[in-house]
């Protein structure tokens, strides 16, 4: 990638004169810095700050340049974004500025608090007299230095590619950056900046785009999906297409073409165990291992059946020499005896001796006899239920509502149980007929039923359209299948429409005296039981004839295999799982290849109503003030692309084309890229600043503080020199 920071501090700062610039290319993506005369930079990094908070103290701390993910394990990164300085490509936020300056003249080696070098600061072209001002303010006055000099980044460039006999004296500069694209063109060696255009539009909005558009079609891919993995695929994969519609179109067919174009990203991804066939000695363990939990499983249950009958005997005994008690007991030392025990009367002892003793037979496994003849008549169980309420004491009033409730919970249960017990034997009876109906003609059977199933089937369905298009149709059929308006309403829906057609009919004939009566207001009630029939017809209970369609179902896939089932009304096919692959691991580049760089001559597609590259170099050189002689001509044979978004494949084809058809008929065209985009405006200045000429264009710390802003305002670098 072209894109490599480099922060390690610099020893040898000290070893350079104090007349020695330093040159600084401060750009919207990077922020560069060396010194004068060197092919590269010393400094790299990325021209951002980031403030996280430590995750035990809470203090802030402040990030310049690329993020440490070694910071990560002791502070908050989560609530702090990047910042930038830049509004688009203009210095606005110099708090942030002055950060980011603090740790580039560190990392060169300087002391921050005086900086004795000059300086050559690139900036934008048009650049503001306000930022500028700013700028040498914070120089100044914070660092100290003695003389600045401001030049635009594209001219450096374009500069810097001339002396390599890259492009002539007159051309045009097309530097298509970070955050916008600029086209400059030259007369004579320096830019005409009446003549420059500009468009909000850079590498950001294609990253952003890409990161957009892969988002929305790999969502649960959000988090893979980085900013910095992004940018990397721009980079890698991107590509200007020569005719946009005419690759939408190809990736449209999806031939092997478009197959060809396709580029791929796998994800991390582990492919699930696949499970072996256990071995003889695996399956003759875990035969063992279940033997022996058998083994104990059966003797806790042993050991529990043991302890039950143990209790059951005990509470027998105990029953027992209760009723022995009560049996010599005379009359009046009953309720006393009663009143140590939870039982209220003999009957209830009795009725609990007789359930003890047959569970106590019911756990040794001995035959248990009925609880008819065991138990106490249902007379002698509930005897107060018969008394009048007039001769009952107010604990007998208790008691008996008690016995009324239990009587008739128990009677509820038997008949409940009884009408269960008859249903069964019913389906049972049923279920032996219809077999026998099936052995005697099987494929007599097997007609019925399907006729069968097929008539449910409409049925249900002929119910639900009309349960949706409201029960009838007014008589609005027609020859092609159209509805009414009444096939749209329900029930009552149509009932509240004619309550207000009946209720407007009636109030239009004279004056309007509704609300005068009580009954005019029952009209709002009406019309306010929306679905009321509806919710009623809705609730939960099973519906006979879709009870009966399971059924049917069921049968016919038990004795005909060919048969397929059709999604009932009520019925919702679950959701089938399967195990993830490889494929659902993968990110695919199709038409994104193509159609996020396509914003550099479209931006209307991310919503920028502006012009693209090609549309800029034709009103540039529609803008210059000097024409004639063959300029125009002189400056399309010299285009020069710079910045880091010049490095698209096929931009320079485009680009050509382009402009071909905003130029009159065989007029020359030539656009060449520059060497390195990314580091030749940076290598330009550093060139210039080298020059003897060069102390002549820079204004020193003196002059700022006697002429000022205006002098600022009308500061204009010379480019030859």
């Amino acid at each position: 990638m072209p894109f490599v920071s480099k922060i390690q501090r610099q020893s040898d700062y000290s070893t350079f004169p104090s007349d020695h610039p330093i040159v600084i290319d401060n750009g919207g993506s990077y922020f560069r810095i060396g010194w004068a005369g060197e092919s590269d930079p010393r400094v790299i990094f990325r021209n951002i700050i980031q403030r996280p908070r430590h995750k035990i103290t809470g203090e802030t701390i402040t990030i310049v340049g690329d993020h440490d993910t070694a910071l990560l394990k002791y502070f908050d990164c989560t609530r702090s974004g990047p910042r930038s300085a830049f509004d688009s490509n203009v210095v606005y936020q110099f708090e942030i500025m002055e950060y980011i300056l603090d740790f580039g003249f560190d990392r060169l080696g300087a002391d921050q608090s005086q900086i004795d070098h000059p300086i050559l600061m690139t900036e934008c072209a048009c650049n503001p007299v306000q930022s500028r001002s700013k700028m040498a303010e914070l120089l100044f006055e914070t660092y100290g230095v003695p003389s600045v000099a401001f030049g635009v980044d594209a001219a450096f460039s374009y500069k810097y590619n001339q002396q390599l006999g890259m492009c002539s004296n007159d051309g045009l500069a097309i530097c298509s950056g970070f955050n916008t694209s600029h086209a400059i063109p030259f007369v004579n060696g320096e830019p005409v900046y009446e003549a420059c255009c500009r468009t909000n539009v850079g590498g950001y909005y294609i990253t952003d785009y890409l990161k957009q558009l892969l988002s929305l079609k790999y969502p649960h891919h959000m988090t893979k999906l980085t900013w910095e993995k992004v940018e990397d695929l721009k980079m890698e994969h991107c590509y200007i297409a020569p005719d946009y519609a005419s690759e939408v179109r190809l990736f449209q067919k999806g031939d092997n073409k478009a197959e060809e174009k396709t580029r791929c990203w796998q994800l991390p991804w582990t492919p699930s165990p696949t499970e072996e066939a256990p071995s003889e000695e695996e399956i003759a363990r875990k035969a063992a291992l279940k033997e022996k939990q058998g083994q104990r499983l059966r003797e806790m249950a042993e050991a529990k059946k043991f302890n039950r009958i143990n209790d059951l005997e005990n509470e027998v005994r105990d029953l027992e020499m209760l009723l022995q008690k009560l049996r010599h007991a005379k009359e009046n030392d009953i309720p006393s005896i009663l009143a140590k025990t939870a039982y209220i009367s003999k009957q209830d002892i009795e009725s609990a001796f007789a359930k003890t003793v047959q569970s106590l037979r019911k756990a040794k496994g001995e035959p248990v006899e009925n609880v008819e003849k065991m138990d106490i008549s249902t007379a002698e169980k509930y005897n107060l239920v018969s008394v009048p309420d007039e001769t009952l004491t107010p604990e007998q009033l208790k008691q008996k509502r008690k016995q009324l409730f239990i009587k008739s919970t128990s009677e509820a249960r038997q008949q409940k149980k009884q009408k269960q017990v008859e249903e069964e034997l019913e389906k049972e009876r049923q279920k032996k007929l219809e077999e026998e109906r099936r052995l005697e003609n099987p494929v007599h059977y097997l007609e019925e039923l399907q006729a069968k199933y097929r008539d449910l089937s409409e049925k249900l369905e002929q119910r639900k359209r009309l349960k949706t298009n409201g029960g009838h149709t007014n008589g609005n059929h027609n020859g092609s299948g159209a509805v009414g308006r009444g096939e749209r309403l329900n029930s009552s829906q149509r009932e509240r429409m004619r309550l207000l057609t009946t209720a407007a009919f009636d109030r239009g004939k004279g004056e309007d005296t509704f609300g005068l009566k009580d009954e005019d207001w029952q009209l709002y009630k009406l019309m306010s039981r929306d679905n009321e029939d509806d919710d009623e017809d809705s609730n939960n209970k099973p519906d006979p004839e879709e009870i009966e369609l399971a059924r049917i179902s069921s049968r016919l896939r038990e004795i005909d295999p060919t048969f397929i089932s059709e999604p009932g009304p009520s019925s919702a096919e679950a959701p089938q799982f399967r195990p993830l692959t490889k494929e659902d691991f993968q990110i695919i580049l199709g038409v994104e290849r193509f159609r996020c760089p396509e914003i550099l001559f479209h931006p209307n597609l991310i919503g920028i109503d502006q012009a693209g590259l090609a549309e800029m170099a034709g009103a540039s050189i529609r803008r210059l003030p000097l024409k004639g002689q063959g300029l125009e001509e002189r400056i399309t044979s010299s285009i020069l692309l710079t910045g880091g978004s010049c490095l698209f494949l096929g931009l320079s084809e485009r680009l050509e084309a382009g402009i071909r058809m905003i130029r009159p008929c065989g007029t020359p065209i030539k656009i060449v890229k520059a060497v390195d985009p990314i580091y030749d405006a940076w290598r330009g200045a550093a060139a210039y600043a080298a020059t003897i000429q060069f102390s002549q264009q820079t204004f020193s710390r003196m002059d700022y503080y006697e002429k000022g802003e205006d002098w600022l305002r009308s500061y204009k670098l010379k480019y030859t020199i």
